[in-house]
């Protein structure tokens, strides 16, 4: 691919991602879902934008078909990138101090939130395809997932973060959401091993799994794989928050090199995970769960270290996942009466497992009705962790174009009404948080910061 050509595409790219967000958000449009609607309109499925400018610019050489495939390779590899980005991010946020203030209802909703939309999922997947184990375990795994980028803002808009109910609302997020990517890596490496040996294929990946006869598990896979990701994410958070904690002493916290370093330890965290057959999803959150607490008390001289990491993050890397994602749906699959359906039975089901399992839990932990109806709204938004998942199913052949598209529209429909319904039914009903809580965001261990600092 001739720089010139190159040049151009990345500079309408980065054009895109920024102008189109600020566009829809005059209508209260997530910037997220605009990021997804965009990659829809500019993929190859609608206006197939990067062969059209391909076309256009023919003449500063290179041939279309080359210049299309090595374009679609760069965004591909950004939105991997971003993917890392966005769950060692979702990591960060975490912040399990907050379960001391409410732990009859964080232990409800974490249980009640997970189980019961995970068996809708199930048997959502079930009803279509009855044979695929390891797509019922996928898509398990996506109704299950909640949306910390989405239940956070609406919480601290809605002054919620201090109390009782915010709190239990916020951290059982947090862990459900461990719990679905833990079920998710479980379910892709049953499907790489229901593949046999990949390299037949040529489609091997890093995993040692790849490498042997799964015959030799018999029916000791499952629990097996299971171990090991539980061994990971327990050897994972302690061994990165003691080298993250040397290397915060090790470099003064003005160093711009602090930032590559850690970077680096949560590359090394995701390639770790992925020779144990653990998928970079897992691997980026569990890194970031790790740094959480020194990253957030880190303050150099360029200001908090967590801002910098969301700069790089959410400014350039994170931006390219969502337009990859929406450029990834095809649209010709919705002519398809079948795909409809399987976007009723998604929609549905995710939805009334939702609100169901959370309003249960709110009621048997002595909240009202009402505040059972929101908190189980907060869990309904599917949007960065179900999307991503999606894109990891799609790309290993666990789910086929009709789920995937059903899964993006269950991601804009979802998104776009229900936080401003819970903010109504708050106003409306003049609803009162009385259980303040002093724990929910308890002042940072000065003796911790003076160690690190």
């Amino acid at each position: 691919m001739r720089s010139d050509t190159f040049l151009i595409l990345f500079i309408v790219f980065i054009a895109i991602m920024t102008l189109w967000p600020l566009l829809l958000r005059r209508f209260q449009i997530p910037g997220v879902i605009a990021l997804l609607i965009a990659g829809m309109l500019i993929g190859p499925n609608c206006l197939d934008l990067v062969r059209m400018l391909a076309d256009t610019f023919s003449f500063l050489g290179g041939k279309t078909d080359v210049v299309v495939q090595n374009f679609d390779s760069l965004i591909s590899s950004f939105g991997s990138l971003g993917l890392v980005f966005l769950m060692a991010l979702a990591g960060m946020e975490a912040d399990f101090k907050l379960i001391n203030s409410a732990r009859k209802p964080v232990a409800a909703l974490s249980i009640l939130t997970f189980l019961l939309p995970a068996v809708a999922g199930y048997y959502v997947y079930s009803y279509f395809r009855p044979d695929d184990f390891p797509g019922k375990l996928l898509y398990a795994s996506l109704f299950a997932s909640h949306s910390v980028g989405i239940v956070f803002p609406v919480i601290r808009e809605l002054k919620l973060t201090k109390t009782r109910f915010g709190a239990s609302v916020l951290i059982s997020t947090v862990i459900t959401d461990i719990a679905s990517i833990i079920l998710l890596a479980v379910s892709v490496q049953m499907k790489r091993q229901s593949l046999g040996v990949a390299a037949a294929n040529g489609n091997r990946t890093l995993s040692l799994f790849d490498y042997v006869d799964p015959a030799m598990f018999g029916n000791w896979f499952t629990p097996l794989f299971l171990i090991i990701v539980l061994a990971y994410l327990a050897v994972s958070v302690y061994a990165v928050y003691k080298l993250g904690k040397f290397l915060l002493r090790l470099f003064k916290p003005g160093e711009d090199m602090l930032i590559t370093i850690l970077l680096l330890v949560i590359l090394g965290t995701v390639l770790f995970g992925e020779f144990l057959g653990v998928n970079l999803v897992v691997g980026a959150f569990i890194a970031g769960l790790a740094l959480s607490r020194l990253v957030k008390e880190h303050r150099g001289s360029n200001g908090p270290l967590m801002e910098r990491f969301e700069s790089i993050g959410y400014g350039l890397l994170i931006p390219f996942l969502f337009i990859s994602i929406g450029m990834q749906t095809d649209f010709r699959a919705f002519g398809d009466a079948g795909n409809w359906l399987i976007i009723l039975f998604t929609v549905i089901g995710l939805v009334g497992s939702k609100v169901f399992s959370g309003w249960l839990a709110m009621r048997v932990s002595g909240f009202s009705g009402t505040q059972g109806l929101c908190a189980g709204l907060m869990t309904v938004p599917q949007l960065s962790a179900t999307l991503a998942a999606a894109a990891i199913g799609k790309d290993l052949g666990m789910i086929d174009n009709n789920f995937f598209n059903a899964i993006i529209i269950l991601s804009i429909v979802t998104t776009l009404p229900v936080p401003t319904l819970v903010r109504f039914i708050i106003a409306r009903t003049k609803m009162k948080f009385t259980e303040e809580t002093e724990e929910a965001y308890p002042v940072p261990d000065e003796k911790l910061q003076d160690e690190l600092l």
